[in-house]
């Protein structure tokens, strides 16, 4: 089992923050565009080398998210029509999310087996998550998912503040 720790920047405009492992070295860079269109948030290795991608997809009805590992699409969010809460659905060949992934407490399945599991950590400055990757061959792919629900929640508040202005 590998321990991953995610912390964002409060004050970064355009999503700058890093994945560390449990010595707090850094593991991956996390770099989400500022005042580009679609918004993207790409993940490098310490290498510098793009191991994945998450996009939004512009002119669609209801916001819909892109996350590709290595070049390929692995999986896509997007938002439900609901009329009392946000609801988004997360669809990936063999991959799930169980638990209460809206508020970052739930464990991610391939085939029904468990891989790895998301905690909030909570009362801190910025939003910080502990991941805990159980296959090492779903690392990149449970970072990406966790950039990319957060990116969900990040673009749902803002949306949710700017229609109460």
């Amino acid at each position: 089992m590998k321990e991953l720790y995610i912390k964002q920047k409060v004050f970064s405009l355009s999503g700058k923050f890093t994945v560390k492992d449990l010595q707090e070295n850094d593991v991956y860079y996390v770099e989400g565009s500022f005042l580009k269109i679609p918004k993207t948030f790409s993940i490098m290795n310490t290498n510098g080398d793009e191991v994945a991608l998450i996009s939004k997809k512009m002119f669609s009805f209801l916001p819909k998210f892109f996350v590709e590992v290595d070049g390929q699409e692995i999986l896509t969010i997007k938002k439900e029509i609901s009329f009392i809460k946000a609801r988004y659905t997360i669809d990936a060949a063999g991959i799930e999310v169980y638990g209460n992934w809206w508020d970052m407490d739930f464990e991610v399945l391939q085939y029904g087996e468990v891989v790895g599991s998301v905690n909030k950590e909570w009362f801190t400055w910025g939003d910080s998550y502990k991941v805990n990757v159980l296959n090492e061959e779903m690392e990149t792919i449970i970072i990406a998912l966790v950039v990319a629900i957060d990116c969900v929640k990040a673009d749902h508040s803002s949306a949710s503040s700017a229609a109460t202005m």
